[in-house]
């Protein structure tokens, strides 16, 4: 027995959103789609409310255009968009690191959700691995003590940013190599390498999913 605890995972708006951002970015969703409430409600298995709440999101961050209708169109989306995304997560991200290396953070959470994506990729569970994926940002969010930040990365946040020249299990395994290195970096509290490692993490996923752009 591993001792793990349950994991705990955004909120279910911010879920819908990481959602639909994620199919909008990897071009699973193609720009000019029309989306409605009530079926991407009924395939993502949520009530409308979180898709109302995550159209909102959505649309300020300029991926989609709400309509009256209760529908939204999916908005143009190139690799200067992608950039500036992963640019701004990198710079917030690394700064909550920082974060958590000074205010002496417990790092339990943390510590659960590194263990526990170890365990997934053991047993094969790559889907499993995308929650503690997931839960350790988020921990690490959480952690930082900055409510304003955090509120800001959960609405920035678009699960595995997979690429086209990687299979599922090589990149899972490969940000799973990151998040243990982060975590060591903040069990020793060493703030400037914790936060180099988060920011060239995020980095690293937006040249994966940059390869989706290639001309």
């Amino acid at each position: 027995m591993l001792g793990l605890k349950p994991i705990t995972l955004l909120p279910a708006r911010e879920r819908v959103a990481s959602s639909l951002r994620k199919a909008i970015i990897s071009r699973q969703i193609q720009s000019g789609e029309i989306l409605t409430l009530e079926s991407t409600a009924q395939e993502l298995g949520v009530s409308v409310t979180p898709v109302r709440e995550a159209f909102q999101i959505l649309a300020r961050d300029g991926l989609i255009e709400v309509k009256q209708n209760k529908t939204a169109v999916v908005l143009g989306i190139n690799r200067q968009t992608i950039r500036e995304h992963y640019q701004v997560r990198a710079a917030l991200e690394s700064m909550a690191c920082v974060l958590c290396c000074q205010n002496g953070a417990d790092l339990a959470a943390i510590e659960n959700s590194v263990t526990g994506g170890r365990q997934a990729l053991t047993d094969r569970e790559v889907g499993e691995y995308a929650n503690f994926n997931q839960s350790f940002h988020y921990e690490i969010w959480k952690a930082a003590d900055n409510e304003k930040m955090k509120n800001m990365l959960s609405e920035l946040w678009n699960g595995l940013s997979m690429g086209i020249k990687t299979t599922e299990d090589e990149y899972a395994e490969k940000s799973q190599r990151e998040h243990e290195e982060i975590y060591e970096a903040l069990k020793t509290r060493n703030e400037e390498n914790a936060g180099n490692l988060m920011f060239r993490h995020i980095l690293r996923s937006m040249e994966d999913i940059l390869t989706r752009y290639e001309e």
